[in-house]
């Protein structure tokens, strides 16, 4: 996705890109398609030149992966590791630490594949109910390709699609809300997982890199389609923390915040009155990137070893 493991580099672009028309990546599905999602899909895909995704059956070899594969075989993810290892080390002309390269390749898998959640959520306020064997990712040296199956999916009172049988209608639009964090929450557990011994870190700490990916996934394609504020807006709502003395359940019947599994809060600063033209910190990671051990200079301003200090 481009220069990929600081705030700067995922912050949105001030205007959309035109509408790709010719080539091969001008085959995701129509808008018009009977596909849930797919008009989402395909609107991402004509705005951004790094991204394209296809409603298909998740696809193997010749760079493909399926993320059954990833989250089943450590073998997969080893050789994601590798690939990214060797980025690493072509970019930035010295080695990368085990754990940052492998850091770098979760978040490169996470953000483009949480869009498949978010972006039909806020376009459609329709919500695919994905499990790894619905989706398959290819990685190229500068732009990602996504294969997804959606089927089933949650939606809001009076959809038109809401009578599909695999239609699942949420009451309001708090419970798609919380729909959405359920079905990607539960898609990337077992990423997480599969990654976690690699990355060296525990699950508050990967839940904080999926949460910092997650966001700026969807800030950045709500800047490629002209509603940034909005996004920011609707992200903040969405992993607001909840308010003193409030729980849901959690696994096991523990509690747990209410954006659970995520880490609460979007991060984005909060305006100041009366000052004109964006704060110093646009919005503070969840979760420090570790760009600065073969960048020192990169260390963004929104990252928790400045923001906390």
């Amino acid at each position: 996705m481009g220069p990929p493991m600081t705030a700067s580099s995922t912050r949105p672009g001030s205007a959309p890109r035109a509408p790709r028309t010719t080539g091969a990546h001008s085959q995701a599905p129509a808008p018009d398609s009977p596909t849930p999602c797919a008009s989402s899909y395909h609107r991402l895909t004509a705005l951004t030149p790094t991204l394209t995704v296809r409603c298909a059956p998740p696809r193997g070899g010749d760079g493909w992966l399926p993320v059954a594969e990833l989250v089943a075989d450590p073998q997969a993810v080893e050789e994601l590791v590798t690939h990214d290892t060797l980025q690493g080390l072509a970019r930035y002309g010295r080695p990368l630490r085990p754990d940052v390269a492998a850091g770098f390749g979760l978040h490169r898998l996470v953000w483009p594949v949480s869009l498949l959640f978010t972006v039909p959520w806020f376009l459609e306020r329709r919500v695919p109910l994905l499990g790894p064997g619905d989706v398959s990712v290819r990685r190229g040296p500068t732009a990602v390709e996504l294969t997804v199956r959606p089927e089933a999916f949650a939606c809001l009172p009076g959809d038109p699609a809401g009578g599909s049988p695999q239609a699942r209608t949420a009451a309001d639009g708090d419970a798609l809300a919380a729909e959405l964090r359920d079905a990607l929450g539960g898609f990337l557990a077992p990423v997480l997982a599969a990654f976690g011994p690699r990355v060296r870190r525990g699950p508050r700490v990967l839940w904080a890199m999926a949460t910092d990916a997650v966001v700026e996934g969807l800030w950045y394609a709500g800047g490629l389609l002209g509603e940034q504020e909005r996004a920011r807006a609707e992200l903040s709502v969405l992993l607001a923390p909840p308010a003193p003395g409030t729980h849901t359940p959690g696994a096991h019947g523990t509690a747990a915040p209410t954006p659970a599994p995520f880490t609460p809060g979007a991060g984005f600063a909060l305006p100041v009155p009366g000052r004109v033209g964006a704060p110093d910190t646009d919005r503070a990671r969840a979760s420090c990137c570790l760009v600065y051990t073969v960048e020192p200079e990169g260390m963004c301003t929104g990252c928790p070893r400045v923001t906390r200090r």
